[in-house]
C-alpha cells in the first residue's frame, strides 16, 4: 500500500471557530453527523471538539452552551498528520494514540482535512485495519 492519507482524507472538513459558543458547535456537529470536528484559530488547527469533551467538560461541570466558548471545552493536546503520509503510518498513528480519526495538516498547522479509520479501512490491508481497530478500541 503506498497511498498516502492525502488521497485518502475528507478535505476542507466542517471546522469550528474556537470562539464560538459551544451550543452553535454542538447543532454543527449534529447537522454534520459528526462525533469530533477541527477547531480552528483563522486556519490554524489548535484542537479538536468531540460530543465526549461537550458531555464531560459541559454538562457535566453545569456549565451553560450559549455562554462557553470553544476554547474552553476543546481538546488542545491534537495528534496530527501530513497528507504525504503513509497510510501505514496512519493506522499506526492511530493505534498507539487510540484515535479514530486524525486531522490532516501542513507545514504550517493550516488545516488541510480530517483521515478517519473508516477512510483507512477503504484503503488499507485487511490484516492492518482489523489489528488497528483492535488497538483502538482497547
Amino acid at each position: 500500500m503506498a497511498r498516502t492519507v492525502g488521497d485518502s482524507m475528507t478535505a476542507n472538513p466542517c471546522s469550528i471557530d474556537a470562539d464560538k459558543p459551544v451550543s452553535y458547535a454542538a447543532k454543527m456537529m449534529r447537522d454534520e453527523d459528526v462525533g469530533a470536528a477541527p477547531i480552528v484559530e483563522g486556519d490554524k488547527l489548535i484542537g479538536m471538539l468531540t460530543d465526549r469533551d461537550i458531555a464531560i467538560r459541559l454538562v457535566a461541570e453545569g456549565k451553560e452552551p450559549d455562554s462557553t466558548m470553544v476554547r474552553d471545552v476543546m481538546s488542545s493536546r491534537t495528534i496530527t498528520i501530513e497528507p504525504d503520509t503513509d497510510l501505514n503510518e496512519a493506522l499506526r498513528m492511530m493505534a498507539e494514540h487510540q484515535l479514530r480519526r486524525l486531522p490532516v495538516v501542513d507545514d504550517d498547522g493550516r488545516l488541510l482535512g480530517i483521515v478517519a479509520q473508516a477512510d483507512l479501512a477503504r484503503q488499507a490491508e485487511d490484516a492492518k485495519v482489523g489489528e488497528t481497530v483492535k488497538q483502538i478500541s482497547q
